[in-house]
């Protein structure tokens, strides 16, 4: 794929991971005989251009996870509204004495952020503008008359 050698993988993934260039160095194996050593081969790797274009390949794929697309929302909202998601609620009980223990729970959403979900959707679809699309054909007016009128 990018013609990397298994070092030179395991480098840009721990960089990918932590950021520092000279921890990657020394986690992907590479001999060093000081720190600083370490640090300008470390350097040197990321300015070589097949671990430079992995890293930032690698980068894109990772930011694109993280983002939700369109879909992905509507299909959480969708979830949302027709009542399949649940939420944890903190449910404090009462042991007598003066002593209580609090627990967690799932419980449905509650039929307020159904309704916010359903608006988002019908939002998202148009379905509560109050604006009309109207198409008019207007009028050509043509100045024919003669001058002389």
């Amino acid at each position: 794929m990018y013609g990397l050698t298994i070092k030179q993988k395991k480098f840009a993934d721990e960089y990918i991971i932590s950021g520092n260039a000279t921890e990657a160095y020394k986690k992907a194996g590479y001999k060093y005989s000081s720190d600083n050593m370490a640090s300008v081969e470390a350097s040197k790797l990321l300015r070589n251009p097949k671990v430079k274009s992995y890293i930032e390949e690698r980068m894109k794929e990772i930011e694109s996870n993280k983002i939700a697309d369109q879909k992905e929302v509507m299909e959480y909202l969708t979830s949302v509204m027709r009542g399949n998601e649940k939420q944890e609620q903190l449910i404090t009980i009462g042991l007598g004495e003066g002593m209580t223990r609090a627990e967690t729970f799932d419980v449905e959403v509650s039929a307020k952020e159904r309704i916010r979900a359903a608006e988002l959707i019908g939002k998202r679809y148009g379905m509560w503008t109050d604006k009309q699309d109207v198409n008019i054909e207007l009028p050509i007016f043509i100045d024919d008359v003669p001058e002389e009128d």
